[in-house]
């Protein structure tokens, strides 16, 4: 199966333009590959911390959030001898 792809450039530092290469030398691999797979995982990073940060605001829109004060109280006794369960909304 043949994907479509598209050209991007972009101005790397030498210092890490040569950690690619020395890794796409280690793996076998062309430095296109290893900036694609690079390139890949940071999308798929940033787009559960998009969805992560939108559920985030969905709670907060819906009440469902445990005030600073408990959760403080919770922090605090994790050092002692009976920590309180975590607060859970």
């Amino acid at each position: 199966m043949n994907e479509a792809t598209k050209v991007l450039t972009a101005h790397v530092p030498v210092d890490l333009a040569e950690k690619v290469e020395a890794m796409a030398s280690r793996l076998e691999r062309s430095r296109g590959w290893v900036v694609k797979q690079a390139l890949a995982a940071w999308v798929d990073l940033e787009e559960e911390r998009h969805r992560m940060t939108l559920e985030g605001l969905a709670d907060v829109d819906a009440g469902r959030v445990i005030d600073h004060e408990t959760v403080l109280r919770w922090v605090d006794s994790l050092g002692t001898s009976e920590p309180l369960p975590p607060p859970i909304k």
